[in-house]
């Protein structure tokens, strides 16, 4: 598909890249990849109250590490600079025990985020070196490390949907 674009009497023609969204039962199922499928009670994600029951219920640790390791960060920094979580106490936890509510529902929010890059980049180590390079966008931040609050999170969600779109991001 091409735009025109009239621009002081001439048409200039862009070209834009053509995606075919899937459907949200199926984003919502690729959400689990991130979160490590077989370490959650869940097979499937079909709507948003679905994500509440999950955090309701708990992400396991073993869900927050292999999250972790598809972001390519450290537990530690997943732990206490992400999640706000003492590392000792991650590292006591055994691999299927539940985290709290609060910690749970914005470790679903960043495998949110980390779905929404890979759809956007469609390759998970350009997601892994968009995640954890600097970006002009965010002021020379690192995207991962925005994903401590929720308006951070919010951030990153904007600035993928703008990188999406074609706009300069």
């Amino acid at each position: 598909m091409r735009h025109f674009i009239p621009t002081f009497g001439k048409i200039v023609v862009m070209a834009k890249k053509i995606r075919i969204k899937t459907n949200t039962q199926k984003m919502n199922n690729d959400l689990l990849y991130w979160l490590g499928g077989s370490f959650t009670n869940f097979t499937s994600i079909r709507s948003p109250f679905d994500d509440i029951d999950l955090a309701t219920e708990g992400v396991n640790k073993a869900s927050v590490e292999n999250l972790a390791g598809r972001m390519g960060i450290s537990k530690k920094k997943m732990a206490e600079d992400i999640l706000s979580i003492s590392v000792k106490t991650m590292e006591r936890k055994k691999p299927e025990e539940k985290l709290d509510k609060k910690s749970s529902s914005h470790a679903i929010e960043i495998a949110r985020i980390m779905q929404h890059a890979y759809e956007v980049f469609e390759d998970e180590e350009k997601v892994k070196h968009w995640m954890n390079a600097e970006n002009r966008a965010l002021k020379s931040r690192k995207p991962i490390d925005l994903l401590e609050t929720l308006s951070g999170i919010n951030f990153v969600n904007d600035i993928l949907g703008r990188i999406d779109e074609g706009v300069y991001s």
